[in-house]
């Protein structure tokens, strides 16, 4: 929307206008004063237009409460209209970056500004400060956000989401790090071999004596209570007969029973 300037004629246009960017500085001196506004000679052919919206932050009045005729002032350019030489102009500092600016992983320097359980908010020069969430400061686990940052501190940021409806700006410290090593997991053929040698350590159980090797021993006891002298020291010696051995035994000793009975 154009801003008209009661009472204020700009002068023929020169060849510089169109060279003029928006947002661009210049240090003027107020020409003249208005009830619209104030006239500000920034050094070119066509002087700059500042509305009385445009010479503080705050409501004013009257212009004569900010500005005086051959005061010098800085201003930026807010619009450039070279068809009708016009250039107007704001006292009010514009932001460094507007909602149409802001993109999704921009990195930006920021001012810590305030500090909440849940983040940290951080000044980009937009419309209003963004968040970085307590999980969008570190890979590391923080029970508080003044763990990593305090307020007045300058940090670097990446823009992780804009949402230019609800006014929201949603930043992260950690993305601009390095995310931490993963350990690598063992492997599971070692643990295969840890296994092996444990089954190797553990003794083995003895196998359990059948029932004919215990009727053969029982005989065998009794044999040598009647008969002690028959078992010389190599007899005594001698290791466990086999099983066909102890069959062969035990059926000579139930032969043996048969007969005497």
């Amino acid at each position: 929307m154009e801003t008209d300037v009661a009472g204020i004629q700009e002068t023929t246009s020169g060849p510089n206008i169109s060279e003029i960017q928006r947002k661009q500085q210049f240090t003027g001196t107020v020409v003249k004063t208005t009830l619209a506004g104030a006239l500000v000679d920034i050094g070119l052919d066509t002087p700059g237009v500042v509305h009385i919206s445009q010479l503080q932050a705050e409501p004013v009045n009257r212009v004569e409460d900010v500005v005086q005729p051959g005061q010098q002032v800085d201003v930026w350019v807010q619009r450039v209209v070279p068809k009708k030489n016009r250039i107007e102009l704001t006292m009010i500092k514009p932001l460094a970056l507007e909602w149409r600016d802001i993109e999704k992983d921009m990195v930006l320097k920021g001012t810590v500004t305030r500090l909440e359980k849940f983040g940290a908010f951080v000044e980009i020069g937009a419309e209003r400060p963004g968040l970085v969430h307590i999980s969008e400061m570190t890979y590391g686990y923080i029970k508080d956000p003044s763990e990593v940052v305090k307020q007045g501190d300058e940090i670097e940021v990446k823009v992780l989401n804009v949402n230019r409806q609800k006014r929201q700006i949603k930043l992260s410290m950690k993305a601009l790090e390095e995310p931490p090593i993963k350990e690598v997991k063992e492997s599971k053929a070692p643990k295969k071999a840890e296994a092996s040698v444990s089954e190797a350590e553990e003794p083995k159980e003895e196998p359990v004596p059948t029932a004919m090797e215990i009727a053969l021993r029982e005989a065998m006891e009794r044999s040598k209570e009647k008969h002690p002298e028959r078992q010389t020291e190599k007899e005594r010696r001698k290791p466990t007969a086999s099983n066909n051995e102890l069959e062969q035994i035990l059926a000579r000793t139930l032969q043996h029973k048969v007969k005497t009975k």
